[in-house]
Formats: structure tokens, sequence, C-alpha cells
């Protein structure tokens, strides 16, 4: 059994439409029109979307915070809606990373309440904090009231409560927001260090780079539902989209690039270098970025 496994999901909103100056009227939004997949342990899975596409719909479902109307959902092997306790003891979630905590306490006590909420006894909530605080880089500031922190340090201590458990499944939705870039380079190096030691990692993010670095899989939704799944490279792949290849040439006394759009470019960089009539300076070869397959795949699923 995979950690997370979605199987259509659909999810409807009442909302209120202006109308007028002052007028308004009741719509219905359908935030998830039939959500479905996997995340299997020891992975990282990117959940990809326009904003408003139902990604954090489909994080508040699978954290119980919200019911679906339609279709089922298990975390770590239990059921969203009949096993709600279970699944939250199975998880770590940052959903809203400066909020939930005591601004008057300490980063080191918020830690410990958690932990005690989460039954561990008070030597083991002490001994996790620490240990936590540590990992964050924020043991310089544990002592320090909450209402003190900075935002990316707000962040940072969000996450460590969301490991706080030690739980098997793992829910980041935009994990570095307000992060430097130091501070982001740790957050994803413990990423796949939880990677490794098979835990099941749920991520949102509009930094696609981040995501193309930690993620195994990437699903990109729209509308409410999936409408590309893959491993980034097959996705690229999948979408058509082609990679640069630049080669810098001396003929005579000056320097020429060539520049070259192809889907095969081993084949084309052969190709080239046997006919490139000069002396080669420079070879330069640029991926199709994962940024660009989010467009390609949400341009295509709008038309």
């Amino acid at each position: 059994m995979g950690a997370v496994e979605a199987r259509e999901i659909k999810k409807r909103f009442a909302a209120f439409e202006r109308t007028g100056l002052i007028g308004r009227r009741r719509i219905v939004v359908n935030a998830l029109t039939g959500l479905s997949f996997d995340i299997r342990w020891g992975e990282a899975y990117g959940l990809l979307g326009p904003n408003g596409a139902g990604k954090s719909t489909a994080v508040k479902i699978l954290s119980t915070l919200l019911l679906p109307d339609e279709g089922s959902a298990t975390v770590n092997g239990f059921d969203v809606v009949s096993q709600p306790r279970e699944v939250r003891r199975s998880i770590g979630l940052v959903l809203y990373p400066d909020k939930g905590f005591y601004a008057r306490l300490s980063g080191r006590e918020n830690l410990v309440y958690f932990g005690r909420l989460y039954g561990l006894n008070k030597s083991e909530a002490d001994s996790r904090a620490t240990e936590l605080l540590k990992l964050m880089d924020l043991s310089n500031a544990a002592d320090r009231p909450y209402e003190e922190y900075s935002l990316g340090m707000r962040v940072r201590l969000s996450i460590a409560r969301a490991l706080i458990h030690d739980p098997p499944v793992i829910y980041l939705d935009e994990p570095t927001i307000g992060l430097d870039p130091i501070s982001s380079k740790s957050v994803r190096e413990l990423l796949m260090e939880l990677k490794k030691n098979g835990k099941a990692i749920l991520l949102t993010s509009h930094n696609l780079w981040e995501v193309e670095e930690v993620c195994d899989e990437v699903g990109i939704i729209n509308g409410g539902r999936i409408i590309m799944e893959g491993e980034p490279s097959e996705i690229k792949a999948r979408l058509g989209l082609k990679y640069v290849i630049e080669i810098d040439v001396n003929v005579g006394s000056s320097l020429r690039t060539l520049r070259v759009e192809t889907k095969d470019p081993a084949a084309e960089l052969r190709r080239l270098l046997g006919e490139v009539n000069g002396e080669v300076k420079g070879i330069k070869i640029r991926e199709p970025t994962l940024e660009e397959a989010f467009v390609a795949a949400v341009s295509n699923g709008r038309n």
C-alpha cells in the first residue's frame, strides 16, 4: 500500500459572485473535479498548479481539515473520513508557516507544547525540540519569544513543528517562502534526507526549480484534476520541449556561436561537431525547465 492514495476526490464550495454595484448571486465553485494520485514511501511528490487550481483544497482534505464530497483517500493506510485521528498522527503539516504558534512562548516552549499534544512525555518533547531547533538552525533563538521571530525563522520553526512527532508522511505548502538562499538550501537538503529515511512527502511550491530538484514525481493540477503526471524529465519529453545547444567556434579570427534547438541533444551534438569547420572553444546545453513544462501543460489543458 502506498503512503498516500487519492481516488476521484471531488469538492464543491458555495460562494457569492458580485453583480453590478451592490448585487451578488450565489454560485457553486468546483474546487476538485476528480483528483487522483499516489505517493510512495521514500518519495517526494510535487503538486503543481496555478492559483485556484485546487492544491490547497487537496492538502486540506488529505489532512482531514476538509471532508470530500465524493471520492476517497487514505494516508498511511488510514481513511481520511472514517479514521481522522490516525491520519493526523501520521502526518506533519506545514500549511500556514507563520500561524498557529503562541506569540509569548519561546520557540522551544512552542515545540515542547506541540510535542506533548502528540503524546510525547516532557523529557521526549524537550529532547526532540532541542534536536529540531539545531536541525533548523534556530538554537541561538530557541529561548526568544516567538513574536520576535522573523518570517524566515517562523517558517523554519513551522517545519520543526511538523516533524516534532516524527511522522511518516509530511505535507509542505510553500515551505521555503520567506527564506534566504542558505536556509532554502538547508530545507531542500532536509527533504532529501527525509526521503532517504523512507518518509513520504507532498510538496506544493511556485519555486519550480526547487520542485525539480527535490521531487521524484510531479502532478500538474488544473481545474481540480491532474492533467499531467510523471517524473519531471518524462513530462518535458511528453510535451516535446526542446534542448538548446550552443557551440562557440573560432573561424579564422572571429568567434561565432552556433545555436540549435532539438529534442535529441546527444544526436544533434554529434552531428554538429562532425560538421563544424573551425576550432571549438565551448559547448553549452540547456535543458528545458520544469517551469516551461508547467506553462505548456496548463496552456494545453485550457485549450
